[in-house]
Parts: C-alpha cells; structure tokens; sequence
C-alpha cells in the first residue's frame, strides 16, 4: 500500500504530482485522458469517479493528476489521498502501454528521422516532462510536421504548448531542418 511522501506543484496549474514512498508501478507508464480509457486499471479508474479529474499519469513512484479547475486543490486533495494511499502496487500491468511514447504509426514508419528524434526526446526532453508530471507521444510524422501529443501534468499546461514544443522543435530542426511541430 504506497503511502504519500509528498505532494508538488507542476508547472501546470491545473496538475499535482503526488510522489509515493514504495512505487506502484515497476517502470510502467500509464497516461489516461478519459474514463473511458481507463477501464481495464482498477487504479485510475478509480482516480476518475472523483468529480472534476481529467487525466490521470504514472510511473513508478510519482502520479499526476489533472482537473478541470472547477475545484479548489485543497478540497480535490483530501478526495484523491485516500485511493493513492489504498491503491495496490500494480501487477497485472507488467509493461509499458506499447504506444504511450510513439503511436504505432509512428513505431512501424520507415522515416528515419523518426528514430532519431525519438531517441533525443527520450535523452533531452522526456526526463525533464517527467519532472514536471507529464510525458510527451509522438503521433507521426507527416510533410515534415511533427505531431506530439502532451500527456499527464504537461497535458494542458501553458508552458508545454509554448517553450517546450518550441524547444523540442529546436532539436529536431538539427535533425532536418524543414520539420516543423505541431501539438494535437
């Protein structure tokens, strides 16, 4: 039963990360933006039957949860302690979602540059969203625009749609420099 060693701000005002004190997950990722997605992870589904939770994200010791802002945090908080405290390390995940950082568009293209900016968002930029309570999908690459999807905390946070896709459009433009992104 993970107990909460801390709860952090994001950058995201809508978003906190809650750090556990054992993990609940053993490296696996989970990032859910609905209910609906979330039906076969007795955890998140869980998290969502709170009124105003949008997005749920984890991965190992830290879970992040977005709201829609109709709440104050205060009042979400004393609802979303009980279930992360109760939650269960989870087992009967023992993988990644296959498609959590690279849709299975993007994993079974053979544009080369996809590998390559892969490999530099995992080195350069997802380390740090995961900081900050979120992570970063790539949905394709097409006519040289880069779609990313923002997940957890970086979700709908104001610093994620700006600074940051520009500076990951930075990177890339070093790997081509016609590639241009866009946030979807």
């Amino acid at each position: 039963m993970p107990k909460i060693a801390e709860i952090e701000r994001t950058p995201n005002p809508d978003a906190m990360r809650f750090v556990l004190q054992e993990p609940i997950s053993q490296g696996v990722t989970r990032s859910y933006e609905a209910p609906e997605e979330a039906v076969a992870d007795p955890f998140a589904s869980e998290l969502f039957k709170i009124p105003h939770v949008i997005s749920v994200f984890y991965v190992d010791r830290y879970v992040t949860i977005t709201q829609d802002g109709g709440i104050d945090w205060n009042t979400l908080l004393r609802q979303l302690a009980p279930p992360i405290r109760e939650a269960e390390a989870i087992e009967q995940l023992e993988t990644d979602d296959p498609n959590v950082n690279v849709s299975e568009e993007a994993k079974n293209s053979d544009d080369p540059r996809l590998a390559e900016i892969n490999k530099m968002l995992d080195e350069q930029v997802r380390p740090y969203l995961l900081a900050d309570g979120g992570g970063l999908k790539v949905i394709g690459l097409e006519n040289d625009v880069l779609k990313v999807h923002y997940q957890g905390a970086c979700g709908t946070c104001p610093t994620a749609t700006t600074g940051t896709l520009y500076a990951i459009e930075s990177m890339a433009k070093r790997i081509d420099p016609n590639i241009t992104i866009q946030s979807v």
